[in-house]
Formats: C-alpha cells, structure tokens, sequence
C-alpha cells in the first residue's frame, strides 16, 4: 500500500494496479517491485520503481514513471518514506483494514492467475482474495482452495 500511495502522490494515475505478492503495476506492466528480507527480528524492504526507465525484461511487459511524468529518485524518496510510515501504522493499528485497502488496488477477485509455487509445481486458478496472514487464495477449477505463502504469481494464465 505504501508503495502505490506514494506514486499515486507523486504522479497521479490511472491504471495502477498491485499483484500479489510483490508488483506495483501500470497497466498490465511491471512498473515497481518489492522485495522484503528477515534479518534477525527486523524485516528489510527494499524498493525498485522504475522512475526513469523501465528495464527490457523477456516475455514481460515494463513500464517507467516517466510516460506519465519525470520525478527523481531524490524527490521520491521522501514521498515513498512518508507513505510507509503512514501505511506500517496503520497495519499495526488495523491489519484488516490495511488487507481492505491492498484488495481494493489489487487485481479483482476472480482474476485468472498462473502460480508457480515450486520448480514443480505450477497451478492455475483465480484470484479468491487473502487470507488473514496475507497468503493469496487461489481457488482451483477442482472447486478446492489454495493458500499460497510464497510463488511466482502471473496474471491470465500460461
């Protein structure tokens, strides 16, 4: 959320979207990332947002900040420290009210997805929300549901 709030303060847009677990989307491309580490009893975020220019990925759609307007790295940083404050206190205070908010700017429910959970194992289903620890439920055609912790998440089906 604090990834999504500060951009659309730094450059209001439309068409901004999170996908679990990890992106910030315009449109149907990648525009940002997060990646989050333990270490010890912190947990370490760190940001990519492709202000400038998007990087040239294989079979992914990129996007950069700057189609919609040019901002700095040092004149979004701040913006971005500010909205984390904001959305860590009020995940500490009200964590269901933080998952209303990711589900409201997230990829609606019954979005088909392709997860690949393990080298093995690739499963495809749609978008059945988040459970209360934050893993996505991805419901099956079987009718059966599955919680997933941790994956690479694609939307549509591959």
């Amino acid at each position: 959320m604090a990834l999504i709030r500060a951009v659309e303060a730094a450059a209001p847009a439309t068409g901004l979207m999170l996908k679990w677990p990890n992106d910030l989307l315009l449109g149907s491309a990648k525009l940002a990332g997060i990646l989050l580490e333990r270490q010890e009893d912190r947990v370490v975020a760190g940001f990519g947002v492709n202000l400038a220019q998007a990087p040239q990925i294989e079979g992914r759609a990129t996007a950069a900040l700057s189609t919609i307007m040019l901002i700095s790295r040092e004149a979004f940083a701040p913006i971005l420290a500010a909205s984390l404050t904001r959305e860590l206190e009020r995940w500490r205070t009200d964590p269901v009210a933080s998952q209303a908010l990711w589900l409201e700017s997230a990829h609606p429910v019954g979005t088909p997805l392709s997860v690949h959970a393990a080298a093995d194992e690739k499963l495809a289903g749609t978008f059945a929300g988040l459970a209360p620890d934050g893993a996505l439920r991805l419901a099956l055609p079987s009718g059966e549901e599955r919680r997933i912790h941790a994956a690479d998440v694609m939307l549509g089906t591959a």
